[in-house]
């Protein structure tokens, strides 16, 4: 069998959801560029990438009004936020527990059929920003706020963290961050939670199992490497080039660059990088985009090496006042609605994922039973 390390190159399953053409990302055939141009609502994804179309006035206005009715968090999921504060567990591991018990709570976790699937969809993709503003300002010991139903998903975050409205340029970084985020391709999270639909589980463990993909450094986890990384070069004694010269030299990885599919540009990164250097203006926070593009330009020219979506993401979100630990937990908030899309695309496909592995150990050993009387007594000895 021909081996593809880490699947590389290794075309799974047909999807219409999100695709990369020719260094593009499409979604539903829509060149988020133009989305982005458009500054188009991150509801309006979330429509377009579950239904493959943009929706109507009426039926966005329709999927808006569902949402807000489920934005709300009982008192019971509350309290659970308030136990994992005392806990010396990190943000993703909380968003994770948290969004398992919102199965456990749901008396229709179990039931497939349509409209309780799009329910458990709505709920999940609705209630997920209030639990990671609860959780935030939980743990700083400050009361949860409850979502506004007029606010969009972008300004409900923003305000249920800080208990101010934000302001339009506020609004348009975070609903641009959402958008950028919603969906790409077939990554490991997306996977995880394609492989976990394909057994035909409920849409509460396949969520699940993507967050805890989603946790891991080498994926959403590295735009708060990103960010400690920045901080210890602001904070440190050395260059930009000696850092960064120590830690190659040490053959430790730089979170934020490189690709797996992108070999000259992420084509988020535009986006987020333009962002990053109006927030960081206007929050009078520029020494981060400063160094941000320092580190950028030493490694194209030392190593040739691309930021991507992660590296500049890190620099907005600390510009909204986001802590650094909840970047990925905003990364998640986001993804949550391309996974929900493939987890009903592959569902509908019907087929269950199992590769092969190439098995590359001892074979034909002889087994010999074990000496029950010589083991009894070694116990007692």
């Amino acid at each position: 069998m021909e081996i593809h390390k880490g699947l590389d190159g290794v075309v799974v399953s047909e999807t219409k959801i999100s695709s990369i053409v020719e260094n593009q990302l499409l979604f539903a055939g829509f060149n988020i560029d133009d989305l982005v141009a458009e500054n188009v609502q991150y509801e309006e994804v979330i429509y377009l990438l579950w239904y493959l179309r943009i929706p109507t006035n009426q039926e966005l206005a329709d999927f808006k009004q569902d949402l807000a009715v489920q934005m709300s968090i009982s008192e019971t999921i509350v309290t659970c936020l308030k136990i994992q504060t005392r806990q010396n567990l990190h943000p993703m591991s909380v968003l994770r527990s948290t969004i398992s018990l919102l199965g456990v709570f749901d008396p229709n976790a179990e039931e497939t059929d349509l409209i309780s699937t799009y329910k458990q969809s709505i709920a999940l993709q609705a209630k997920m920003p209030t639990i990671i503003a609860a959780y935030a300002r939980l743990r700083k010991g400050l009361d949860p706020i409850e979502p506004k139903a007029e606010l969009s998903i972008a300004a409900n975050f923003l305000y249920m963290l800080t208990g101010t409205e934000p302001d339009e340029i506020q609004i348009t970084a975070m609903n641009q961050a959402l958008v950028l985020h919603a969906d790409h391709d077939l990554n490991a999270s997306t996977f995880t939670a394609r492989v976990c639909a394909s057994t035909l589980s409920d849409v509460y463990s396949c969520i699940t199992a993507a967050i805890g993909s989603l946790k891991g450094p080498l994926h959403g986890g590295a735009n708060e490497r990103v960010f400690d990384m920045l901080t210890e070069i602001n904070a440190g004694n050395l260059s930009v080039e000696e850092y960064l010269n120590q830690k190659l030299d040490r053959k430790e990885k730089v979170m934020g660059f490189g690709h797996r599919v992108y070999k000259t540009e992420d084509p988020r990164k535009k986006h987020l990088k333009k962002l990053a250097k109006e927030l960081s203006a206007l929050t009078q926070k520029e020494q981060w985009y400063f160094l941000s593009c320092q580190v950028e330009r030493y490694l194209k020219d030392k190593k040739g090496l691309i930021p991507n979506v992660d590296f500049y993401s890190a620099t907005v979100y600390h510009c909204l006042d986001i802590d650094s630990d909840l970047f990925t937990l905003i990364f998640a908030m986001s993804r949550v609605s391309g996974w929900l899309g493939h987890i009903h695309e592959q569902k509908e496909e019907d087929c269950l994922i199992r590769p092969r592995s190439h098995y590359v150990g001892p074979k034909h050993l002889s087994y010999s039973k074990i000496d029950t009387e010589l083991q009894s007594g070694g116990m007692e000895a």
